[in-house]
């Protein structure tokens, strides 16, 4: 599903609006420990690096979100929770890990909390979770690792200082989640909606519009409404475009919009009275968000790139995410989740160099790790190659081995069901090489 959740859609809107160590693959996260004690006076004279600390800045918004919801805040409950997880079992080479400096960008002012990031120099590396990346770029010339979510395009391709949880996707290129998606529900008529002035959310509209047609043949679904013009927020309703899907029969109608959108399309569905078609958004796995909308999205899909919370957390990373986030006082959300991934990312870097490292060796030996899935938490990114996106004509060079999601239906308000996969198996995979069209595999990865 592009991976397109809820900020990357919005970013591009605000965008537009505001500024008119060997080549061994590693899997990352569980196992570890200390990895031994550091040398002594081992500062290592890296910015951030003491002999005891390794300390971090996270940079993203809290303030003036206009959605409303835990960005910043929650990411960091997962970066934090991460690190209480490694340094109960000694840190890393005898440093514990430190989250010392978070920078609220307010929306607008990325760039100005890069900037004092930069110039105060007293951080290693950052994580971020913005609305708006601008000052990525000046993370990335300044040579510090960023560790980010969600996921920008542009700010992101070939900076190979900069790491997403799901590496470089291609969001106008075909994807065989759209119709599997439809597939799960029953649908054979389907309709996309998008914003106009949001280039992530028109290409969206345009890829499920692509993948429809590319696979009718084998799955007899086809495009019975599209609209990637919608104005952001929706601020007129959505009347007259669901009259419209209404009219055309649609039965399975893709997102490509934020969470307030999404509501405001499933209350009209509900004002009109149609009850035979459902949405599919991969923007909404939020349970707090869903408790609060009663009943209005049960029986539609919500998906995630990353293990579910409902899953078996056997054999995976999850379990330790699942107990670590409330003991340090943390939600459970996809945020934290994201948070706790980009920590791993961070941690496995330090830890494949050894005591002596730097901000650039951290970075070269991130860009060896090419198989790495967080300890089974998200489908296996190959930093080697994946800091540029692939394309619709060469979705191998740089794409990911597999094209995965986790799908999950809502039942009963805010609970969710695991469908496509399965509890040990969550995600649903093809393999990116085979474009054809055939029925997933359920997936998990990690030990």
């Amino acid at each position: 599903m592009k991976y397109i959740r809820r900020l990357s859609v919005l970013a591009v809107a605000l965008g537009l609006a505001l500024v008119a160590c060997s080549n061994a693959s590693s899997g990352g996260g569980g196992g570890g420990g200390s990895t031994g004690s550091a040398p002594a006076n081992s500062a290592n004279g890296a910015p951030g690096v003491s002999a005891s600390e390794i300390r971090f800045a996270a940079l993203g918004t809290n303030s003036n979100n206009p959605l409303g919801t835990c960005v910043l805040d929650c990411y960091a409950q997962g970066v934090k929770a991460y690190f209480a997880y490694q340094n109960s079992k000694g840190g890393v080479f005898g440093r514990k890990l430190v989250l010392s400096k978070l920078v609220d960008d307010q929306l607008g002012q990325n760039k100005q909390g890069a900037l004092q990031i930069i110039t105060a120099n007293d951080t290693f590396a950052t994580f971020s979770a913005p609305q708006l990346a601008t000052g990525w770029p000046d993370l990335a010339k300044a040579g510090i690792p960023n560790y980010a979510d969600p996921y920008f395009p542009a700010d992101m391709a070939g900076k190979d200082s900069a790491y997403s949880t799901v590496g470089m996707n291609c969001i106008e290129c075909t994807s065989r989640t759209y119709p599997y998606a439809a597939q799960l529900l029953g649908a054979k008529k389907i309709a996309a909606l998008g914003y106009g002035v949001s280039e992530n959310s028109k290409q969206c509209v345009n890829s499920v519009v692509a993948t429809t047609k590319l696979y009718a043949a084998q799955t007899g679904q086809s495009v019975v409404y599209s609209n990637n013009s919608l104005p952001f927020g929706l601020p007129n309703g959505i009347g007259p475009e669901v009259s419209a899907m209404k009219r055309a029969g649609a039965q399975a109608i893709m997102l490509c919009i934020d969470l307030n959108g999404a509501k405001t399309v499933a209350t009209e569905l509900q004002r009109q009275g149609v009850s035979n078609a459902k949405l599919v958004m991969p923007n909404t796995y939020d349970k707090d968000f869903l408790a609060k909308a009663g009943n209005l999205f049960d029986g539609d899909i919500v998906g995630t790139p990353f293990v579910p919370f409902e899953a078996n957390p056997k054999g995976s990373g999850l379990a330790d995410f699942l107990s670590w986030v409330p003991k340090t006082g943390g939600k459970l959300t996809d945020y934290a989740m994201y948070g706790w991934v980009s920590a791993d990312l961070a941690y496995q870097g330090i830890k494949a160099v050894g005591p002596s490292f730097t901000r650039s060796s951290v970075i070269a030996a991130t860009n060896k790790l090419t198989d790495y899935d967080a300890g089974g938490l998200v489908v296996p990114v190959d930093w080697s190659r994946q800091h540029q996106a692939p394309t619709q004509s060469d979705p191998i060079t740089h794409g990911p081995k597999l094209e995965c999601f986790a799908f999950l239906k809502v039942v009963s308000g805010s609970k969710l069901q695991i469908v496509g996969g399965t509890n040990d198996k969550p995600f649903a995979c093809w393999e990116t090489a085979k474009r054809n069209w055939y029925q997933p595999v359920p997936t998990s990865f990690g030990s």
